[in-house]
């Protein structure tokens, strides 16, 4: 994971900018908010998963999914969202997927034990 003082270096101009995915359990909304605001900040660009209008059939959220690990696909990282230790299993299923396509894995909860 990259220390805060990796991230506050200023980017190569000339270089593409870090893409970061954010996963974990949409409750968590303010996480999130304030996680895609400080890494914006850094110049990482952002990527995750974005409440829906509407009912989240079985089949939509078949969808919803296969768009995220598309997301995980373009991202460097993946940067677990999560408040109080609380991770998800569709969470852990998008961590395994990202660790088995050799994204790193870092969380917001320094002490967060992903196993």
């Amino acid at each position: 994971m990259p220390s805060e003082q990796d991230e506050m270096r200023q980017p190569d101009p000339a270089a593409r900018p870090r893409v970061v995915c954010l996963c974990g359990s949409l409750r968590f909304p303010h996480v999130f908010e304030a996680e895609r605001r400080r890494l914006t900040s850094l110049g990482v660009i952002v990527l995750g998963p974005e409440p829906v209008d509407g009912e989240v059939t079985p089949d939509r959220r078949a969808a919803l999914s296969e768009l995220h690990r598309r997301r995980i696909d373009l991202a460097d990282e993946v940067r677990v969202v999560s408040e109080g230790g609380y991770v998800g299993s569709a969470t852990r299923r998008e961590i395994a997927y990202a660790r088995a396509h050799g994204k790193a894995v870092s969380t917001v909860e320094p002490a967060l034990e992903l196993g």
